[in-house]
């Protein structure tokens, strides 16, 4: 059965990953030198339970989703990764669909900059990967607010400083990038799902796309503002990743700078919150 051969994968690419390869601390001692279930949960975001039960062919159907989230947890390469679409019983997502796959090359870059801020978007500007340090410089976001747009028009907002002119610039960049992106990937349901609660939540959202907006997402010099170390001025540099439509956000410090020392400092506290009263 193809549910049985999906475990049997699952469980052999897991045992094939360390925990550092796949950005963890191995800690305490293992029986295996491969993934614990709750690492490979924890990695893709699906519950133990759950990742049991498609181990053991107990689960049936699991979704795009689900086996996009597990080929990047385990850091599949393409062929890989097609195989493991196949065994689930999906089609492996064509060029209508905005991919979410993430290759080897770009998680080795990510496990080198550990010292520099850095996460990995998709093509309409949801996170999908982030390294300890930008979660620690931006913050751990969860739900809608993964989605930079939907942050900066209906969300949480963000740690950046913004006159209302750089807000403005910003916006319309984000809108004209999803437009253009929506034209691309026109099967995508998630997508054009995010653009209609984005126009009924917010009422500058459906004023630039209704305007047809143009603009680009470029290089700045950004403010953000940090709870514990306080304000930080980084360059903030947007690459896009040839061939699979993913933009990697990078922020870095000038060399020698106080920025520089405060960037330094974020990464001994990393998330850390210094406010809370010791017991």
């Amino acid at each position: 059965m193809a549910t049985t051969e999906l475990g049997a994968a699952l469980r052999h690419w897991r045992d094939q990953v360390s925990p550092e390869a796949a950005g963890l601390r191995a800690g305490g001692r293992r029986r295996a030198a491969g993934l614990r279930r709750e690492e490979l949960s924890q990695l893709a975001g699906i519950s133990v339970d759950y990742l049991t039960r498609l181990e053991q062919g107990r689960a049936t159907k699991p979704s795009a989703q689900v086996v996009e989230a597990l080929a990047r947890a385990l850091r599949l390469g393409s062929d890989s990764r097609a195989h493991l679409f196949q065994l689930a019983g999906l089609a492996v997502p064509g060029a209508k669909i905005v991919p979410a796959y993430i290759p080897p090359s770009v998680h080795r870059m990510l496990d080198r900059l550990t010292g520099t801020p850095v996460a990995v978007f998709d093509a309409a500007w949801t996170q999908l990967l982030a390294n300890p340090l930008y979660t620690a410089l931006m913050g751990d976001w969860r739900g809608d607010d993964l989605n930079a747009v939907w942050r900066n028009f209906a969300g949480a907002g963000t740690r950046v400083r913004h006159t209302p002119e750089s807000l403005g610039a910003l916006r319309a960049a984000q809108v004209a990038d999803l437009r253009r992106t929506a034209a691309r990937y026109p099967d995508d349901r998630r997508l054009h799902q995010l653009i209609a609660r984005l126009r009924d939540n917010s009422p500058e959202f459906e004023a630039l796309w209704e305007s047809g907006a143009v603009g680009r997402h470029e290089s700045a010099r950004k403010t953000i503002d940090h709870p514990q170390v306080g304000a930080i001025t980084l360059d903030c540099d947007v690459l896009v990743v040839a061939g699979e439509d993913l933009r990697i956000m990078v922020y870095t410090a000038e060399p020698g700078s106080e920025d520089a020392e405060r960037l330094a400092l974020l990464a001994v506290i990393g998330t850390q919150d210094l406010t809370a009263q010791r017991p």
